[in-house]
This record gives structure tokens, sequence and C-alpha cells, in this order.
């Protein structure tokens, strides 16, 4: 653009600058040449230009018609209205008051009208400059007759007063105290304490966000949206609190606007217009009264709004389906209410047709509501019937390829005779609740929570059979009867009750199956009785005791580091991973475990750790070391009731023959002995212990430490219960006794 385009900007004026600025914005092509055209002309001729097309589309901007309503308000503020305008602005007021209020009814969710302080701000700004519009035209032509400030407030002071100013008045007043007193105070109250709930309660949830989010629970994306959800809450309900201030504000200020009027236009009627004082009083009053219900009626609107969406924090839906859904829950309370309208009806003097039709009415509504409640436990009972076969059905059609690739620890399969074990008639669960004892007794027995175990039916089996399964592997299976009792003689023989003669399935001893009316009988003569769960949880026992080591995890072995006091943990810290690994640690804790060794020392088997990878890395030389640190706790768990440890020892000869047979050096030593010589050694094995058996003696086999893997990995293969301890694992203060030789 030229310097010679300079002239026409100042001949244009203000407006023609605008419509050069607006018209670059819309014709960017267009060359500087035109534009000095459009603007070459009178001031008018290019106020002319701004068509009203282009006024339209300037509208259509939400924010430009916003700042255009608020620039409109606050010039009711300072510029007198003509009647006619002021009625279309009154109109506005009422008409955007109801549609605030029925906004508050429909919503589902406070936050759905979060806008609401806003709004709030801008109808109370608009009723007050309609107010002060009113005033003026009040105080200059309210002598000229009703129709001074409009028709509308004409028209609302003659229906309201009925001929009557003292009627309107009280009626005005009566207004005011409902809506300041009543509906104002009250919201308020309730914003303010909703607010503070809400600003205290935000670290808490804004925790359980973040909780959820380290479960995994909940993904990132979801936690954001609950993020931004509390934070916008928290923001609503803070604004609401102060936003309630504005209603209040408005209640007293429409208060002491009516009293200034009132005042104000007697003493003008009767000083500058020479009106009687009746006169003035009348007309006076009627066009204030008017202008007060016209204002106020909004701002009980706006105000009954307000605390219809503080009040609905609770309640999740429509305002009419959650009042009405929970009025109509409890058709008691609704037969309570009819028979009291039905004995109102029957009291003498008390007009008999309104109360007996709100009785008739609510008794309707009560067996309306009974039998729809009905209905819908029906419903629901027969969902909850149906629903697990659809569960199952719909997970079967839905479980993704990768979940057959998991794998239970523990499962146990039952056939369809033996599911009262675990949902019996009477309620009881006899199978589920002796399953957690014993998790509970071998956690403290062996050191760690064994795995859950899982309990299903399998209709391939046989009625009476169960399968007890370790890592998806048949681990032993046995057959009970649910209501019979398994009878079995001390001494290991066949019992003489009648029943059903079968092995147990743990030991492998003679047994057999009464009814449960020959249970007393047994008892006397001296058998062993126990019930079905009880032969079953016996079994698992033992099964998980043999298979103990399998059970113990990598996941399980961190849990047990993490769980320890914090000065063991420091040990941990020293030598994992510099010296051993968590698989390293796991590896020894499931050796230890194979020989039924407790591992609810840790730290004390931290310790021998510690000490033993300082000279070898080789888990079972760890293990020995280990062991001779637990010298303790193995004498105390194979001390026998009379307090001496029971042992068979190793004599020379066997000694030197092991330690002949061992070849190789260092982690690369095995056994070769003559195989002779190793049915020989497993024969004199099972005649001492089988002689210290009869004998009443559970004995422990000693050895040398150095043979003493080898001794243990031989018997092992034919007598798994037999104990094998090394000389540097028996206690100083144990009580020996020496029971056989070998």
């Amino acid at each position: 653009m030229d310097a010679s385009t300079v002239p026409h900007f100042r001949a244009g004026g203000l407006s023609a600058a605008a419509h050069i600025f607006g018209a670059k914005a819309r014709h960017s092509r267009e060359d500087a040449a035109t534009m000095v055209d459009v603007t070459a002309g009178q001031g008018g001729a290019a106020a002319g230009g701004l068509n009203l097309k282009d006024i339209v589309d300037l509208l259509r901007r939400g924010d430009i018609a916003l700042a255009i309503g608020v620039l409109t308000i606050l010039v009711v503020l300072v510029l007198p209205l003509p009647p006619l305008v002021l009625d279309l602005l009154l109109a506005v007021s009422i008409i955007l008051s109801i549609l605030i209020l029925m906004t508050s009814l429909f919503i589902q969710a406070p936050l759905e009208f979060s806008s609401f302080p806003t709004v709030l701000l801008i109808s109370t700004m608009l009723r007050l400059s309609l107010n002060l519009a009113s005033t003026r035209l009040i105080l200059s032509h309210g002598h000229e007759g009703s129709a001074a400030a409009g028709h509308v407030i004409e028209a609302f002071g003659n229906f309201v007063m009925a001929g009557n100013f003292v009627i309107g008045l009280i009626v005005f007043i009566i207004l005011v105290i409902v809506n300041f007193v009543v509906i104002t105070k009250g919201s308020g109250r309730i914003a303010e304490v909703a607010a503070r709930f809400h600003l205290d309660a935000m670290p808490g949830k804004q925790m359980a966000i973040d909780a959820d989010l380290s479960a995994g629970l909940i993904d990132e994306k979801t936690a954001k949206e609950r993020r931004k959800e509390l934070e916008d809450e928290s923001g609503f309900f803070g604004a609401m609190d102060g936003a309630s201030k504005f209603v209040r504000g408005d209640a007293i200020a429409g208060l002491l606007i009516v009293f200034i009027n009132v005042i104000g236009g007697m003493i003008i009627g009767i000083a500058q217009q020479n009106m009687g004082f009746a006169d003035a009083a009348r007309a006076y009053t009627l066009l204030t009264v008017g202008d007060g219900l016209v204002t106020q009626i909004p701002a009980l609107i706006v105000s009954t709004a307000a605390g219809l969406l503080v009040s609905k924090a609770g309640v999740t839906g429509a305002a009419d389906k959650a009042l009405i859904g929970q009025l109509s829950g409890y058709p008691r309370a609704l037969g309570m209410s009819a028979g009291v309208m039905l004995i109102l009806a029957a009291l003498p003097g008390i007009p008999m047709l309104p109360f007996l039709a709100l009785g008739g009415g609510a008794a309707y509504l009560a067996w309306a509501s009974n039998k729809r409640l009905r209905t819908k436990a029906a419903t629901d009972a027969k969902a909850a019937v149906d629903a697990p076969a659809a569960a199952a059905a719909q997970a079967a059609a839905e479980e993704p390829i990768a979940s057959a690739l998991k794998i239970d620890d523990l499962k146990i399969e039952l056939g369809y005779a033996l599911l009262p074990l675990v949902n019996a008639p009477d309620g009881t669960d006899r199978l589920t609740e002796q399953i957690k004892a014993l998790r509970r007794s071998l956690a403290i027995e062996m050191g760690f929570v064994m795995p859950s175990v899982r309990i299903l039916d399998n209709v391939q089996l046989e009625a009476n059979t169960y399968i007890i399964k370790i890592k998806e592997v048949d681990a032993g299976q046995g057959r009970i009867w649910p209501a019979n009792y398994m009878v079995m003689d001390p001494m290991g023989g066949q019992v003489s009750v009648p029943g059903i003669h079968t092995t147990e399935p743990t030991f492998g001893l003679p047994a057999t199956w009464i009814d449960a009316a020959l249970k007393e009988e047994a008892s006397l003569k001296g058998y062993t009785v126990v019930d079905a769960a009880t032969v079953l949880s016996t079994h698992l026992t033992e099964l998980l005791k043999n298979n103990v080591a399998d059970l113990l995890s990598y996941g399980e072995v961190q849990k047990l580091l993490k769980e320890l006091p914090k000065e063991q943990a420091e040990l941990v810290k020293d030598i994992v991973p510099a010296q051993i690994t968590v698989s390293g640690i796991q590896r020894v804790l499931q050796l230890l475990l194979a020989e039924r060794i407790s591992i609810r020392d840790l730290s004390t088997i931290l310790e021998g750790i510690a000490d033993a990878v300082a000279f070898s890395r080789n888990p079972s030389t760890i293990v020995e070391h280990v062991r001779a640190r637990l010298a303790r706790q193995i004498c105390a768990q194979h001390t026998s009731m009379n307090g001496y440890l029971p042992l068979i020892a190793l004599s020379a000869k066997w000694e030197q023959a092991f330690a002949e047979s061992i070849i190789g050096t260092g982690e690369e030593r095995s056994l070769a002995m003559q195989p002779s010589k190793l049915s020989e050694f497993i024969s004199l094995v099972r005649e001492r212990f089988e002689q210290a058996a009869r004998e009443g003696e559970a004995p422990v086999l000693v050895t040398s430490a150095a043979i003493r893997p080898f001794v243990r990995s031989l018997v092992e293969r034919f007598r798994a219960q037999t104990s094998v301890m090394s000389q540097s694992e028996i206690h100083p203060r144990a009580r020996l006794k020496t029971v056989g030789s070998i």
C-alpha cells in the first residue's frame, strides 16, 4: 500500500478504517488499489458497505455474541430504555431463568452444567440492569399511569395486587423472604459444604487413581480422564460456593430497590407532581411491586435451579427418574401414607373428597410399586440362575488363545458325587475350610505360603474319584464317599466293621468306608475314623510336602526377600546380585525344601549363603553349609516326644566305601559305586529302619559331611521320608540316642 492511500483513511473516519480491515480479512487476495477504491467515498458510504450479511456472520461467532450481550447489559445500567425495549428484555430474563431451571432438572450429573456459575453471574447482572432501567422509568414517568414502565410490569402488578397495593406488597415481601431465607440460604450452605468436602477428598481420590494405575486396573488415558474429571468437579463446586453469593446479593438488592422505589416514587409524586398521598402510593406501589415481581420471580427460579444443581451431587440421572424411582422404591412407605390419608378423610369436619382421592392414589401406587418390585426380583433371580452358564459360554467364546497357556500350580478335580464336599446342602464347605487351614499350617511349617488350590468338577471322572494335579500334572488320585467315613486299623490290619474295603490313598494302608451310623461302633473298637474331606486334605498335605520344592517360584522368592526386616534387607543388597542371583537363592531354598527343611528362618539361611558364596557357587555345596547353620532347627525337627534325637549311624566301612566311590574333584564330583554294593546298602538301610519302626522309633541316618549328599540322593529313591544328616548338623546340646548302625 503506497502513501497515497493514507488521505483516504482519514477521509473515511473510524467506520471506514474498520471496514478496510474487515475487507482485508475477507478478501486477502485483492490488491491495495481495490481497497483504496472502496474507501475513497464519504464515511457514510463506507459504513453502508457493512451489509446485513456481514453483521449476521459476525453475530454467529459465539465469543462476539457473548461479548455484545455483556456490553449490552452494562449499557443498560447507564442509558435509559424505552418501555418497549424494557418489555422485550424482561421477557428474555424470564425465558432465560426457565431455561436454566429446565436444564438443571434434565441433566444427568452436575458437571454437565459446569458453566452454571457463569450463567448465574450473567443472569444476575441482567436482572439488576433491568431493575435499574425500570427504576428510572418508574421514578420519571410513574405519574403518567400504570403503563409508564412497560406493559409487562403493569400486567404483573395488576395480576398480583388485584387492585390492592397492600396485598401486592405483602406478596412481594413473602416471595423475597422465601427466596432469600429458604432457597438461597440452603443452596449456599450445600454449595459451601460440597466445595469443602470435595477439596478435602481430592488428595485421597488422586492417590486412589494412582494406585489403580500402578496396579494395572486402568491405563494412562483413563487415569488422565479421571484426574481431569476430579479437577473439574472440585473447580465446579468451588465456583458454585462463590456463585451462590450472587443469588443472595440479588435477593437483598431486589428488596432494597423496591423499598427505595416506593419511598422515592411517593416523594416525587407528592412533592414534584402534586399528587395526593393515596394516588401516589397506589401508582408507585403498583409499578414498584410489578417491577419487583418481574425480577424476583426469575431470581426465585434461578435460585431453585442452583439448589437442584448443588443437591444433585449424589444422584445419577435426571431428577424426575431419580426422585420417582427412589420415592416409589418403598411400597410400605406409600401404604402407610395412604392409610394416614384415609384416616384423615374419616375424621369429622375434614373435607373427605381430597383426602380420599389422595389416599386412594397412594394406595394404588403402593400396590403397583410392590408388584413392580416383585417382578423385578423374579427377573433378577432368573438372570442370576442363567448368568453362570451365559458367562461361561461367553468366556469360552471370547477367551483368548494365550489364556490356554496358563498353568494352575495346584488343582483338585472332583467327580460329580464329590461336589457336596464344596457345596453341601446345609451350606457348609468342609473341603475349602480344611484347605485354608492346611495352607496356613504349611506356611508356618515350611516358611512360605503355598499357592491357592483351584477346585473344579470333571464330568469325565468316575463319580467318587478325585485327582490332585501339581502344575497340570497328575500327582495323586483316590476314591472317597462324602456321606461315609473311612476306618483304619492303627496296627495296619483289616477292620472288622462291614463296609467298602479299599486302600487309603495317602499311605496305601488297608481301610474301609462305613456308613455314618457305624461311626460310634468303629470308634469304640479303637479304629481311626476320618471323614471324606479329611482323607482328601491329608492326601493333599503329603503331596504338597513331597513336591514343595517345585512350588517355590521365582516370584515367591522375591516376595520373601522383600518382606525381610530392614537389617536383613541390607544383607540381601550385599550379596544380590554381586555374589549370587535371586534364582541362585531360589535353588538353595528348593534343595532345603526337597528334604523338608523349613525356610521360615530365612535370615539364618541368607547368612549361611553369604558365608558359603565366598568359596563356592555350587548350590549343593552352599546347601551343606546352610544346613550346618540350621543345626538347631534340624535337630528339633527330628527330636522324638521323649526329648532325644534317634539316629542310625553309618559304619566306618560304609563311610570308606562311599568316600572311595566318589570320583572327580570340586563341583564335578559324582558317585560311582558297584551295583552289588548299592543293592547291599539299600537292603541294610531298609532292614535297620524297619526294625527301628517296629520299636516305635523314627530315626535319622547320620553320615559324614563329605558323603551326605550322595547318601541322601541314593536313599531318597527308595525311602523318600528318611532324613539323612551330617555330623556337622547335630547341635552340641542335642540329646542323642543311637538305635542302630549300618
